[in-house]
């Protein structure tokens, strides 16, 4: 049998096969640009598929996606129907979007998912940076209604899309946002909105929605908001930043300013989220009979700028009456300043911490109308400095009377030293003996202590004033750029702790001057306190306060507001001059002790408390030779 081989012609045309499919190959290879058009198309392929299973997933109710205009989109409007029910009918005909309305003091944006204020712009403030003040802005805000359906649905509000429309009503403009079940029935948000005025209407009303909405069940209004940070001391800002809550008959209360706290509370007529210079409130003519109120500190260092300061949260209940729902309200947006919330007659001036009983009655009624009084044609600067200089010299009768007993005291304390010596053995006799003297002589270690206090009501009520005081914003005094933050004149390279990175003047000039102030005073309290064996060394306790103050002062005011370190540093400046003209010039010692001789000489009536603390004294002393006698 003949074996066959591999030829030559036979070698060469199967080479000549491979090339030919070769070159087949490379000429129907595809160019770049059809390369680019093929994965273009793979992609609208990934992207539609994506799309085609995210929408059997995950149902989402805008007009764009449920526009029923035709017999096929009957599986749309279906699907809906199961997620939404009878409120399909306000997806079909609202739309995606926000509708804008502005008066002369507000900028408003309105969500129509969900019929609420998405922006808040107050138009005439800017923060520290002359940014815009928003309240409200980029979802820091939610404002929900949860309710069920007599179809066993519960909805939120948030997620649904209300149906708006604007109007005005002569100088109101009304910003009406419905959730529609069909034309006559829905569930209505009514904003009502007045130039000149940051106080709008708010009315959440339903329609025709008994046979919808389930009474059984608990309606509930939620209201959460995280504040922005507008001023330059974070710290600062966030001191006066909190939830206040007022019950029915006027009281007032406010959450504990820890990291996070919650508490409940009944009957309440407005919930507040004050921030230190501007305040969200929503206030109720019907009382809420409950709330859960909620609040959480943001800001975890103090050393890192922050866009939000606080979180807070309020849950209040609703009530239908008749089948359906009815709240008249009011939302408040602007500033917390005392003037404007006062003359809502609301109690919204409780709103500004400036302080309780006696105090804030001075702040209200002196110090606020005053001041404002002066900040009417003078400089804010200036009218701090002369309102200061108008107190201390209504105040300088105190002084006097203060200085006056020390006086006394010193010229008696040689006396008393000798009765303290006399009597070292028996305590109870040196007191006595004391108290004679001094009921004699007309001198008390009280009458320079009622002094003191009758000046702690106005040193308290002015550290709340100058803190609350809205007119300080932005106002600019000598070096000072803003007399309700702190001043600076030098940046430090690093933190010092409880002072901070920059040196600010005034508490440093209030710090000095209150240095002078009490090394006159304690000097003349040093040369008039008696000596008493087995007492505390007063006079090294006072030497040591004499310091102490000082740099207490320093450290704790060098981010406080400029304008109340300014206060204090005027206020020490003229304590230190009427020291030194009473002193100088009006008190003299040689007449004094004159004085007390004669009183010493005359029957003295004793008063109430000095016959009565005679009484316990001698009923004491009786009680020990008692003893010794047994």
């Amino acid at each position: 049998m003949e074996e066959k081989k591999l030829d030559v012609n036979s070698v060469v045309g199967f080479i000549l096969i491979f090339g030919i499919l070769m070159y087949m190959l490379w000429q129907n290879q595809p160019t770049p640009e059809e390369l680019e058009a093929q994965e273009k198309a793979k992609q609208e392929q990934i992207a539609s598929e994506k799309k085609a299973k995210a929408q059997e997933e995950t149902l989402v109710t805008t007009a764009e996606d449920y526009s029923i205009t035709t017999a096929s989109d009957s599986l749309k409007l279906l699907q809906l129907k199961d997620k939404m029910g009878a409120f399909a009918y306000s997806a079909t005909k609202a739309s995606k979007g926000e509708t804008l309305v502005e008066s002369d003091l507000l900028a408003l944006k309105f969500n129509n998912k969900g019929g609420y204020l998405s922006e808040v712009k107050l138009k005439k403030f800017v923060d520290f940076k002359s940014d815009p003040i928003y309240l409200i802005k980029d979802n820091n805000a939610n404002f929900n209604i949860n309710f069920g359906t007599k179809d066993n649905r519960i909805l939120n509000t948030k997620d649904l899309f209300f149906e708006p429309t604007v109007t005005k009503n002569g100088a109101v403009t009304v910003v009406s946002m419905k959730l529609k079940v069909s034309e006559s029935k829905f569930l209505e948000y009514r904003y009502e909105i007045k130039d000149g005025d940051y106080m709008m209407g708010f009315t959440i009303r339903s329609q025709g929605l008994s046979d919808v909405l389930n009474a059984s069940q608990d309606v509930n209004l939620d209201w959460n908001l995280k504040t922005y940070r507008h001023a330059k001391s974070i710290k600062y800002e966030n001191r006066y930043t909190e939830v206040v809550f007022e019950y029915e008959g006027g009281k007032d209360d406010y959450l504990s300013q820890r990291e996070e706290t919650e508490d409940t509370a009944e009957e309440l007529t407005y919930v507040a989220f004050k921030q230190h210079f501007f305040t969200s409130v929503l206030l109720s003519d019907t009382p809420f009979k409950t709330a859960q109120l909620a609040s959480e500190n943001l800001v975890k260092n103090e050393d890192i700028d922050t866009v939000y300061t606080k979180a807070f949260s309020v849950k209040l209940p609703m009530e239908f009456k008749g089948g359906e729902l009815s709240q008249s309200m009011d939302w408040y947006y602007g500033p917390t300043d005392y003037k404007i919330l006062d003359k809502y007659d609301r109690n919204l001036d409780e709103i500004v911490p400036l302080g309780w009983g006696i105090f804030g009655w001075i702040n209200r009624y002196l110090f606020i109308p005053f001041f404002a009084f002066l900040g009417g044609f003078l400089p804010y600067g200036i009218a701090i400095i002369v309102m200061t200089i108008s107190i201390k010299l209504l105040m300088s009768f105190v002084q006097y009377k203060q200085f006056l007993s020390q006086a006394k005291m010193k010229i008696l304390k040689p006396e008393l030293d000798e009765i303290r010596e006399k009597y070292k053995d028996n305590k109870m006799k040196a007191q006595q003996e004391t108290l004679a003297l001094q009921t004699k002589a007309g001198a008390s270690p009280m009458a320079g202590c009622l002094p003191a206090l009758i000046q702690l009501p106005v040193f308290y009520a002015l550290f709340q004033f100058f803190p609350s005081a809205f007119d300080l914003r932005q106002k600019s005094f000598l070096w000072v750029e803003d007399l309700s933050s702190y001043d600076t004149i030098a940046e430090l390279p690093f933190k010092i702790p409880f002072y901070g990175d920059h040196v600010s003047l005034f508490p440093l000039l209030a710090s000095i001057a209150i240095f002078f102030y009490m090394r006159l005073t304690t000097g003349q309290q040093m040369a008039s306190q008696p000596t008493q064996e087995g007492m505390p060394d007063m006079s090294k306790m006072m030497k040591y306060m004499m310091y102490f103050s000082p740099i207490m002062m320093l450290f704790f005011f060098n981010n406080y507001a400029s304008g109340l370190s300014l206060y204090y540093f005027i206020s020490n400046l003229i304590s230190i001059g009427i020291i030194l003209v009473i002193k100088n010039f009006i008190l003299d010692e040689d007449k004094i002790h004159a004085q007390l001789q004669d009183n010493k000489k005359k029957p003295k009536k004793e008063s109430r408390f000095q016959q009565k603390m005679k009484e316990m004294m001698e009923q004491a002393e009786k009680q020990k030779q008692a003893q010794k006698r047994k």
